[in-house]
């Protein structure tokens, strides 16, 4: 059989990472390009990239495209997909469109128009009794996606339904949450791995360290949530309790794991414990109130991977400020022999740390567009004579 062919999306700047985790699961034909990956295999292949992958957003199934011109030739060419043998009318659906470059003068009428086009494929089909499926935007049984670009259009199954970064552990999130794949991305770009002390000094409501000791103990991000694969016609149950499974045997509770939290904040504290308690790791991480710019590194070398404070979070800009060359001052004085990876979306705030970065990957958190920087703290040669002016 033809293998079958996927796009998995995720945060901009982790699509190598992603590349890398889908060759693990024996998908073929990868390709990284600007915001996801191209694959293949079989349909199995995608359910394993919807339970195993940690920098996924979503895992879209190829159902159909074709060369347009006009809005009928789209409509035409999204008819002429068998979407009774994909799901049924009893289904809800959502049809999203995205574009790059594409000579059409209003998505909302290209939606509408993908949108007729399935349900009148319902209605003319012998097993329909001449119904359509209701359309719910909210929390819909199927997403269809289609993408448009200059001359093609191509039509997605979303086998993912929530975006996979909603893992279901995360029961409070405090401001500005930072998005669980793109935490696991910053602890791949880090390349920390779990016999190497980890700390986040700033770790709000936790998400850093409840993708460490996931990772650390092996466990499926996706074990303990529903996908929208699930509610499609050609769902192959067995298979996929197989692969959870094997996914649970897999997973080791027992490793022993250096992994360090603090925050400056009891309120924050709380709710890092209450997200490691839901994923039942909770004594995994060694979690302390501690003020960043005072705490004594917690081992000789590590790892520090950490979102600080930045406009998103705080209003007051003299305060921030203020915060930055503080930090700097904190990580060359305390935690000499240690790397250090720090996600900010304000270039000038990060540049006023003081410290030369000896890299910078740019990421999204959502919308927001950020920078991971990567400091190499040895003692006596990070601070910075003049101020940094490379552009972020």
């Amino acid at each position: 059989m033809p293998a079958e062919q996927f796009f998995a999306t995720c945060p901009r700047g982790l699509e190598a990472v992603l590349a890398t985790e889908l060759a693990a699961l024996s998908a073929s034909s990868i390709k990284a390009v600007d915001g996801g990956v191209q694959f293949a295999g079989a349909l199995t292949t995608g359910y394993a990239a919807n339970l195993h992958s940690r920098v996924a957003s979503r895992v879209l199934w190829r159902v159909g495209g074709a060369r347009y011109r006009t809005d009928q030739d789209i409509y035409t060419a999204t008819h002429t997909v068998d979407w009774p043998k994909l799901f049924t009318v009893e289904r809800t659906l959502r049809v999203n469109v995205s574009a790059i470059k594409a000579p059409v003068k209003s998505l909302d009428f290209i939606t509408l128009r993908i949108k007729d086009a399935i349900c009148d494929g319902f209605r003319t089909h012998r097993t329909s009794g001449g119904k359509r499926p209701s359309i719910d935007t909210h929390a819909p049984d199927v997403r269809v996606h289609a993408f448009l670009t200059a001359a093609d259009l191509t039509l997605y199954l979303d086998l993912s339904g929530e975006p996979l970064f909603k893992r279901g552990y995360r029961k409070e999130a405090g401001e500005a949450p930072l998005r669980e794949n793109l935490a696991a991305g910053m602890l791949a770009l880090s390349g920390w791995t779990p016999d190497v002390p980890l700390l986040d000094p700033m770790c709000g409501s936790g998400t850093i360290l409840c993708e460490a000791v996931q990772i650390a103990t092996n466990r499926a991000p996706g074990i303990g949530r529903a996908f929208g694969f699930e509610k499609l016609a050609n769902y192959d149950a067995p298979a996929w309790e197989a692969l959870r499974n094997t996914a649970y045997g897999a997973e080791n509770n027992l490793i022993k794991t250096i992994t360090y939290g603090s925050d400056l904040r009891g309120d924050a504290l709380a709710l890092t414990r209450a997200n490691l308690d839901e994923l039942d790791l909770l004594h995994k991480v060694v979690l302390k109130q501690a003020n960043v710019f005072e705490m004594p590194a917690p081992t000789a070398a590590g790892i520090i991977v950490t979102n600080p404070p930045y406009g998103v979070r705080l209003e007051d800009r003299d305060q921030l400020a203020a915060f930055y060359p503080k930090l700097g001052d904190a990580l060359k004085q305390r935690f000499s022999g240690w790397t250090a990876y720090i996600l900010s979306s304000d270039m000038a705030l990060a540049r006023r740390i003081g410290l030369a970065a000896s890299k910078r990957t740019p990421l999204f958190n959502g919308a927001l567009e950020c920078r991971l920087f990567e400091y190499k703290l040895v003692a006596g040669s990070m601070r910075k004579v003049k101020p940094e002016v490379a552009p972020g």
